[in-house]
This record gives structure tokens, C-alpha cells and sequence, in this order.
């Protein structure tokens, strides 16, 4: 039996090296077509060029957001609900080596794009390689500290000893391979400042695809549990990240992975452009610290005022909200290299046309959101419990107010990719501050008591409001003083 099992994963793992040769020999005969994109940052029409940049970014953000969603479904229909609360436990891992990838990825894209304007190819792709091995440093170290630490991690994390042996069980197959998603995050960015939005989609699909796969392999085919979900993402992860390597090294056009000295002269710039990309990049961040600190303090309201039942609730929204963020910060991040370029350039009517479009089209998506959580907020619920839990009729009466702040959140998003864009990062530094410390909890705070449970839902997008009108405020301030 067990001779079997061993043939049949050995034939699945060489099936399956022997098919990704296949794919990277096929892209390289056709000169990876995905890559070919023809984008002039400087020139092209500002409408041409953020649709070519929106299209394939918004499609791989759509792509990470059914990854994270299809696995949970995973992990809760094929092992049980501890696993699916044991990965929910390490969720916050996930969410700091987002957070560096995403603050590295900003960091390092916006200086190489005002570097690429000036004609400085090298400069710009030597800062990407540094922003590159400082990122993975950083998380190699992390990553072995939590495999060292496993267990005092999980119970810091919040685990009881029950769930701790399928904690660290996941976080030994899964936290070793976070360098490979910190790789496909920030590469992103420094792919599409390449031109090339449609290969940065493909590495977001083909992780997607993949994980979805081997988790079904994994899980239901093998009965490996914990062990198949994290090595299944993991996997899955590793292929994004690896093709991310790839192009940098191999088929870059602009920028790329550059060698560099290891002098003890040449490592003092590094050190001072690691610092300077940090400050550029802290907002994106903090933005992910943010969602963490809405489900944490929207867990303690619900359950004060609903209890378990609330949670529930508060949790159909957390499932459904990365959607939405996805595709808002997918808007952002397809403005950033044209305005970083154009800031470069000196050309302030370029980049005073991307602001105005990339707001139009968030708000246009803000609408489009709110009016569909409106109508479809009884068949969003009914995708994760059905009308037996208590939660469903809390759910579906509350998502509605909760709603309300996508209009805002589009806006807000949009703004802070500005001022990240442009050198402004202590502006989005604290704008972001702002949303997800004071206002959030201002929000939790003050409109229960005077608006009971209708406040809770509430309380989100009140924090969203308040920020909108600090970002306007700013915004005039700055030019108030222009003027003069």
C-alpha cells in the first residue's frame, strides 16, 4: 500500500517537473508573448495606457482573492473546522510578509520609475536587486525564527493547546516558503513598471491554479491534511514567485535583477536607499496592519454586543472584503508607475490626468460594489452559511451600512497610491495611520452606543468618511500653497 502511494506521488511530482519544463520551454520559443506589451509611459495616451496596466493587474488581483477564498473552502470542507481556525491563526505570518512585499514593491517601483525617466536603467534596476535581497533577507530570518519558535509563536499568536499541534504542523510546511510570496508580491510591481502587466497577471494565475490543483490533490486524493493544504500553497506560491525570478533575470527589458558590488564602500548607498524606499513604501504597510487591526477590533465589538453569532457575521465580511480591496488597489497600483514616471519627467498635466481617471474608475467601481452588495447581499451571505445560522439574517441585514464605506474606501485607496507615488510617503504614511488607528476605533467606539448594532456595521465606514476628508483636506492645503 504504501509502495503505491509512494509510486503514485513520485509519477505526480516527475508529471508534474516534466509539464512546468514543458511551459518554460514553450514561453521561451514564442519570446514569452505575455511580456510584449509596447508600454510608453512617457508618450502613450493616458486612457490606452491605464487600461493596458488595469486590465491584467485587477485579473491577478481577482485571481489572489479566489485563491485565498477557494482555499479556505478547502481546509474547511476536507479537514475540519480546527484546521480551517488553525490557518486562520497564522493568518497574521501571511499578512506581515504581505505587508513587506507590498512596502518594498511601492518602495523600490516608485524610485526606480522617476530613475527610468531620467534614462538611468542601471540605477533603477540596481535599487530594485537591493530592495529584492534586503526583502528576502528579512524574511529568511523571520522564517527561520518561526520554525525555531514554532510552538511559543503559536501560542502567541493567540492558539489553544488543542489547535497548537495543527498550527505549527502548518507552519512548518507553509513558513519556509514565505520568501517565494514576498518574491511574487513585490515582483509585481517591478514587472509591470517593466511593461510587461500581462506576465505579472499570469504569475498571479498560474500560483492560483495551482495551489487550487494540489489542494484538491493533496487534501482530498492523498488525505494529507494540514501537511497538503500548506504544501499545496506553498507549491502554489513557490511557482508565482519563481517565474517572478525568472523574468527579472532573464527576459527584463528595463529593469531587472542587477549585480552588485559587495565592498564595504558600495553597501553604504544600499543602506541609505533601503531606508528611503522604506519610508516611500511604509503606508502599504500600515495599510495591511490596518485590515488586521478592523478584524480584530470588529471581533471584540460583534461578539460583545452579538456574541458568537455576530462573529460569524463580521467573518462572511472579512471572507468578501479582500475582493474588494483587490481590485481598488489593483486601480492604484496600475496609476502608480505612470504618475511616478511622469513625476520624474516634470509633466504635472500627465499626471494631473491619471489622478483624475484612476478616481473616476474607482468610484465607478465603489458604486458598482455598494449597488451589488444591495441587491445580492441575501445570495453573498448564502455562499458561506445558509439560513438555519442566526448569523445569516445579522449578516444580511448588516452588510448593506457596511457597504457604504466602499464608495469611500475606492477614493481613499486611489489617494494614498498618490501621494505614495509622488514622494510623499509621510503624507500616506499618515493618512493610513489616521484610517486604521484613531478613526477605526473612534468608529467602534461612539456609534454603538448611539446607534446599537447598526452602528457596529457602521463603524468602517465612518472610518473611511473621516479619511476621505482628511486626504481633501491635505490635498487643498498643498495646493494653497502652491498657489502662493
Amino acid at each position: 500500500m504504501y509502495q503505491y502511494t509512494e509510486c503514485r506521488i513520485s509519477y505526480q511530482l516527475v508529471t508534474f517537473i516534466h509539464f512546468q519544463s514543458r511551459i518554460f520551454a514553450a514561453a521561451k520559443k514564442i519570446n514569452i508573448v505575455f511580456m510584449k506589451d509596447s508600454i510608453d509611459f512617457g508618450n502613450m495616451e493616458i486612457p490606452r495606457l491605464f487600461r493596458k496596466l488595469l486590465i491584467p493587474t485587477v485579473l491577478g488581483m481577482v485571481f489572489s482573492a479566489v485563491f485565498v477564498i477557494t482555499d479556505g473552502i478547502f481546509v474547511g470542507k476536507g479537514i475540519g473546522s480546527d484546521a480551517l481556525a488553525a490557518v486562520n491563526i497564522t493568518a497574521p505570518l501571511f499578512m506581515i510578509t504581505t505587508g513587506i512585499g507590498l512596502m518594498f514593491g511601492v518602495g523600490a517601483s516608485v524610485v526606480a520609475s522617476i530613475h527610468l525617466s531620467q534614462g538611468k536603467r542601471k540605477v533603477a534596476s540596481i535599487n530594485i536587486t537591493q530592495a529584492l535581497a534586503f526583502s528576502a533577507l528579512l524574511i529568511l530570518v523571520l522564517s527561520s525564527l518561526c520554525c525555531y519558535f514554532a510552538e511559543p509563536i503559536g501560542r502567541l499568536l493567540g492558539s489553544s493547546e488543542r489547535l497548537l499541534p495543527l498550527v505549527v504542523e502548518y507552519m512548518n510546511w507553509y513558513v519556509p516558503f514565505l520568501v517565494f510570496y514576498l518574491l511574487l508580491s513585490a515582483g509585481m510591481f517591478y514587472i509591470r513598471l517593466d511593461g510587461s502587466p500581462n506576465y505579472a497577471m499570469m504569475c498571479n494565475a498560474v500560483s492560483a491554479i495551482i495551489n487550487i490543483i494540489l489542494d484538491y490533490v493533496f487534501i482530498f486524493q492523498l488525505g494529507w491534511g494540514m501537511m497538503g493544504a500548506a504544501f499545496a500553497t506553498s507549491l502554489g506560491t513557490m511557482v508565482g514567485g519563481l517565474m517572478t525570478l525568472i523574468y527579472l533575470l532573464r527576459f527584463s527589458r528595463n529593469v531587472g535583477i542587477y549585480r552588485i558590488k559587495l565592498s564595504r564602500k558600495s553597501m553604504r548607498l544600499p543602506c541609505r536607499n533601503i531606508g528611503y524606499m522604506i519610508r516611500l513604501g511604509s503606508s502599504a504597510f500600515i495599510s495591511e496592519a490596518s485590515i488586521a487591526s478592523m478584524m480584530f477590533l470588529g471581533n471584540y465589538v460583534f461578539i460583545s454586543h452579538l456574541g458568537e453569532s455576530g462573529v460569524a457575521a463580521f467573518s462572511i465580511v472579512c471572507y468578501f472584503f479582500p475582493i474588494i480591496f483587490m481590485v481598488y488597489n489593483a486601480i492604484a497600483q496600475s496609476a502608480q508607475p505612470i504618475i511616478s514616471y511622469n513625476f520624474g519627467q516634470q509633466n504635472p498635466g500627465r499626471v494631473a490626468r491619471t489622478i483624475r481617471l484612476a478616481l473616476k474608475t474607482a468610484l465607478g467601481c465603489g458604486i458598482f460594489f455598494f449597488a451589488a452588495t444591495l441587491v445580492f447581499n441575501h445570495q453573498i451571505v448564502g455562499l458561506f452559511i445558509d439560513k438555519s445560522y442566526q448569523a445569516y439574517d445579522i449578516a444580511v441585514n448588516g452588510i448593506p451600512y457596511f457597504a457604504v464605506g466602499y464608495l469611500f474606501f475606492a477614493l481613499n485607496i486611489v489617494g494614498i497610491g498618490y501621494y505614495q507615488s509622488i514622494e510623499r510617503a509621510r503624507r500616506a504614511t499618515v493618512i493610513t495611520l489616521f484610517r486604521g488607528t484613531l478613526f477605526m476605533l473612534a468608529g467602534f467606539l461612539l456609534l454603538p452606543p448611539v446607534l446599537g448594532v447598526r452602528g457596529i456595521w457602521l463603524a468602517v465606514p465612518l472610518a473611511e468618511l473621516l479619511t476621505l476628508l482628511l486626504i481633501i483636506g491635505i490635498y487643498l492645503k498643498d495646493s494653497f500653497a502652491v498657489r502662493r
